[in-house]
């Protein structure tokens, strides 16, 4: 079964306008996925869409909340994570082969899993495989796998952001790794010195260390829940 992916949404819409460039997007189930995920660890149920938050979250996976809201999502990203475990039982190859066959026909800038992660060795090298077949288009990541990354010299068109917030933090500081670090307001971004992404320019196209400010659905009575509270309220301010 061919891969299935997405056209760009959100605040993606505005890099590839800025930019002029055809944008689409890949994805695999939240959290199931996310063998470095720490902070972020959410599950979204894949027959009833449940969320379950892992035993150290302090934010929700935006993408689990959108799995449990909308059943079509669910079917699609797991039918894709089917296929690639399949495909990935006759080896690196012939899963590289699948997300070729897959890839829509035009696009310029692949986000690589809007939700899910690189889960395995095997799997990372096949993306690493799919670069390298595609040169002039850029594959861009934000991963907290990063146990797997430190494995490999990425080719230049596979963008990687390290995500902070995992199992596998440690390894951004040893490497110099670009890093995404969640804020809950635009002042903690201030205090770190970040500017914060808000089209994935600096994600895909960036060098520096950045920020992203909290967003989706968070758990009640959290402290990212209050964030949010707080953040959606100036913003309804600032439209007034």
């Amino acid at each position: 079964m061919k891969l299935k992916f997405k056209n760009a949404n959100g605040k993606l819409k505005k890099m590839a306008q800025k930019l002029g460039v055809t944008l689409k997007t890949f994805t695999l189930p939240a959290g199931y996925t996310c063998p470095g995920a720490k902070d972020c660890l959410a599950f979204a149920d894949r027959k009833t869409g449940k969320i379950k938050d892992g035993e150290q979250t302090e934010f929700r996976c935006f993408m689990a909340s959108l799995e449990a809201t909308f059943p079509s999502l669910r079917e699609m990203v797991w039918n894709n994570l089917t296929s690639i475990r399949s495909a990935l039982k006759n080896g690196v190859d012939a899963c590289a082969d699948l997300i070729c066959e897959s890839l829509p026909k035009k696009f310029d800038v692949m986000r690589v899993h809007v939700g899910g992660d690189y889960f395995s060795r095997e799997y990372l090298m096949a993306w690493i495989e799919v670069a390298k077949r595609n040169p002039d288009k850029v594959f861009y990541s934000y991963s907290k796998s990063l146990h797997f990354m430190a494995e490999f010299a990425l080719p230049e068109n596979l963008v990687l952001t390290a995500s902070r917030g995992g199992k596998h933090d440690s390894l951004i500081d040893l490497h110099g790794w670009k890093e995404a670090v969640v804020v809950y307001s635009e002042e903690e971004a201030d205090e770190l010195g970040l500017e914060i992404d808000h089209d994935d320019t600096h994600a895909a196209f960036g060098n520096d260390h950045f920020a992203l400010l909290i967003h989706g659905t968070q758990p009640k009575g959290s402290a990212a829940s209050e964030a949010l509270k707080v953040l959606k309220k100036l913003a309804k301010t600032a439209s007034v």
